[in-house]
């Protein structure tokens, strides 16, 4: 026996160990282009936040971005300093504030959707469709039990 696995055998470890790899190197493509370009991963996901909703709350991003409304504004408060946001007062409550992209903001977040659309091409245009579908298929299926896993968890603590 040669220790390797026939065509029908399941090798759920080295599945695993291929998604793992995977996030591993998509996490530091991410953080290498956004260091490059003076952000955390924190700090862009306010600016996508932003750039999707248009100009909101602290409190709104706050519940988007599921963290604590001071978690925000140490957010908000570094993106200002860089200039990829600004705060501006709500035209309706005296008490709150607008976060808004700046154009430097704006340009940013525009990158963020091309390169993504980018990204998609290079890793899924010379795939067949059936082996695509397959696999968003079984994308569907492992996020789905990753969920399910988390939520019982977090139900048991």
């Amino acid at each position: 026996m040669t220790g390797r696995r026939g065509p029908t055998e399941r090798d759920n470890g080295g599945a695993l160990d291929r998604v793992l790899l995977l996030t591993v190197l998509l996490g530091a493509d991410m953080e290498r282009d956004l260091a490059a370009r003076g952000l955390t991963t924190a700090r862009t996901h306010l600016i996508w936040e932003v750039h999707r909703r248009g100009p909101c709350t602290q409190r709104t991003l706050a519940a988007a971005l599921d963290v604590s409304p001071r978690n925000v504004t140490g957010l908000v408060d570094a993106l200002v300093a860089t200039g990829f946001v600004t705060r501006q007062p709500h035209p309706s409550d005296r008490r709150a504030t607008l976060v808004t992209l700046t154009d430097q903001g704006t340009r940013v977040a525009v990158d963020l959707v091309q390169g993504r659309e980018q990204l998609a091409e290079l890793l899924f245009a010379g795939m067949p469709g059936d082996t695509f579908a397959g696999f968003v298929e079984g994308l569907d299926v492992v996020l789905a039990g990753l969920q399910a896993a988390l939520a019982a968890a977090e139900e048991q603590q």
